[in-house]
């Protein structure tokens, strides 16, 4: 079971071992059949690749974002104007609300906020719910804005992700840009990566094929 480190992406396994498993393959019948040893084909391997990017890629604006107090401050700010209470129907309240707080967002400096307010609507019933805290929150001045608060439903709660320290000695609790779920998925990935490269390099050289005639029949 010694390991060769010399050539990692020809074997990690020794000439011995490599031997051994040659023999093994001959000696051994699996089902009617006899183990051969080729490569991975390239187009798998470049599905494999395309795949991981795509995923990425695809998912890179939505993956783990939640709502924040900032996307629905402007919907607050106006829910309680004339031109909000005179609409019949809840519905049509939040189709005003929502294209009122879009326009604002356009404008801002975090050009996150259109997209997120797309994803993330939110009901009449739980913004007349959460609405208060947020105007709490504002009128506070307290050391976190209404960007690293998170609304959840009807509540409105620090957010859970920590980042940098700041000069008052606080964690940051804004979400990055590039979302803290991205650290998670770039370990497991790296992980599967990593030890399937450690598994097949483990085999001998696809260049060494058994000899199917010394097979036991």
């Amino acid at each position: 079971m010694a390991w060769k480190l010399d050539n990692p992406l020809y074997s990690l396994a020794d000439d011995q071992e490599n031997k051994a498993t040659i023999e093994t393959w001959q000696r051994e019948k699996h089902g009617g059949l006899w183990e051969s040893n080729n490569r991975l084909p390239y187009p798998v391997t470049f599905l494999i690749g395309l795949i991981i990017v795509t995923a990425f890629l695809v998912t890179k604006p939505i993956w783990g974002q939640r709502p924040s107090a900032e996307l629905y401050a402007p919907m607050v700010e106006l829910m309680d104007s004339p031109e909000v209470q005179q609409k019949a129907t809840k519905e049509e309240k939040m189709a005003y609300l929502t294209e009122r707080a879009m326009e604002i967002h356009k404008s801002a400096a975090d050009t996150r906020l259109p997209g997120l307010l797309e994803r993330h609507p939110i009901s009449w019933e739980d913004l007349q719910l959460a609405a208060p805290h947020i105007r709490e929150i504002k009128s506070a001045n307290g050391p976190y804005g209404l960007e690293s608060y998170t609304v959840v439903g009807d509540q409105v709660v620090l957010g859970n992700f920590e980042g940098s320290y700041r000069p008052d000695g606080l964690r940051e609790r804004t979400q990055p840009w590039w979302d803290k779920g991205y650290t998670i998925d770039l370990l497991y990935v790296s992980y599967f990566v990593i030890t399937m490269v450690l598994v097949c390099k483990r085999l001998p050289h696809f260049t060494q094929k058994p000899d199917m005639s010394k097979a036991v029949k």
